[in-house]
């Protein structure tokens, strides 16, 4: 979703209507392979484990495209923000 969301920031003057086109299909590929991980993962993990696993992924992914492709660096705060979502993660993790 990265991709499709973000990518089409390096070509500001596509038309509208084709960039939207190229990221619902770049979507599409992610849905196909989004969509049967959590019904197999439902088994195992709670469906607030499983969006919590996709955000962190997410985060992960697109501090990657945003330093290696889209050229721009990871600031104090946002590197903060993400450690606070990871302990998050802990406490809807943890066994209480």
């Amino acid at each position: 979703m990265t991709a499709a969301w973000y990518g089409h920031l390096k070509f500001k003057n596509t038309l509208l209507w084709k960039v939207v086109l190229i990221s619902w299909l770049i979507a599409f590929v992610e849905y196909c392979f989004q969509v049967p991980a959590n019904r197999i993962g439902h088994g195992q993990f709670s469906a607030v484990q499983l969006k919590t696993i996709q955000e962190v992924i997410t985060l992960v992914v697109f501090c990657f495209f945003s330093v290696l492709y889209l050229k721009e660096g990871l600031k104090w705060n946002t590197i903060v923000g993400f450690l606070m979502i990871v302990a998050a993660v802990f406490v809807i993790f943890k066994k209480w």
